[in-house]
């Protein structure tokens, strides 16, 4: 079933064509990804599909449900959560209170208290930081404190954007590790990355962004192996 489906997606920055008829589909419990070189407009159809971004046309479904046109704050509450590109954490806060932010759509006290423990048992080093401000963890620690900011929303589908960006290689493994136990936990993904030989080896499925159009799309064991997505993203 498709869980996200995104049809003839168009948007403009003032009289740029940033989004050309942009489709695709995630379905329940897959990982998707999204890959294309810098400016193909990746984070755009991310910012656009959680209601950061209005759309000229199209529409964005989620579970069958329009939200093309409804405020991010509510797109949150109907289960999509965003981990933004360049983690976004907030500096003068610590793990906690960063933590506690992004439940801020929920009010039940007990399931805000499970899932901040479901979170620390995903991300040990949160828990061990957690009255630490957040501007004082390393790179690959503000982006663990990203993704256990958006999942205590209790999302259904996550958006992650560049999660990979500035980490050291042993983080961008530890980082990857940790998307595909999300995702075995229940949680579907539409990953943005740059790291395309990273995103394709952990993704089912992967949709290549070209100058604001979708250009190919496959099984990501496939596409890892194909010929011009290996010139073009894989370094081959």
């Amino acid at each position: 079933m498709a869980m996200l489906t995104v049809k003839d997606l168009n948007v403009y920055y003032g009289m740029i064509h940033a989004l050309k008829d942009v489709s695709f589909e995630v379905n329940q419990g897959e990982i998707v990804a999204l890959i294309g070189a810098n400016g193909a407009g990746k984070t755009t159809t991310l910012h656009t599909v959680s209601g950061l971004l209005a759309a000229k046309s199209g529409s964005v479904e989620l579970e069958g449900k329009n939200i093309t046109h409804m405020p991010g704050h509510q797109i949150v509450r109907q289960g999509m959560a965003h981990v933004p590109e360049g983690r976004r954490v907030f500096a003068g806060l610590t793990v906690y209170e960063n933590l506690k932010m992004g439940a801020y759509t929920r009010s039940d006290k007990q399931e805000i208290a499970d899932e901040l423990e479901r979170v620390y048992s995903s991300f040990p080093r949160l828990k061990e930081r957690s009255r630490q401000l957040a501007g004082t963890l390393s790179g690959g620690e503000q982006q663990m404190l990203a993704m256990g900011r958006a999942l205590m929303a209790h999302p259904r589908i996550l958006l992650m954007d560049e999660p990979s960006m500035g980490l050291s290689p042993l983080f961008v493994g530890e980082i990857f590790k940790i998307i595909e136990q999300v995702n075995k936990q229940g949680v579907t993904i539409l990953l943005v990355e740059q790291n395309a030989k990273k995103a394709l080896s952990i993704a089912n499925r992967a949709y290549v962004l070209e100058t604001g159009r979708i250009v190919k799309s496959g099984d990501a064991k496939v596409l890892m192996n194909d010929e011009d997505i290996k010139k073009a993203y894989l370094g081959e």
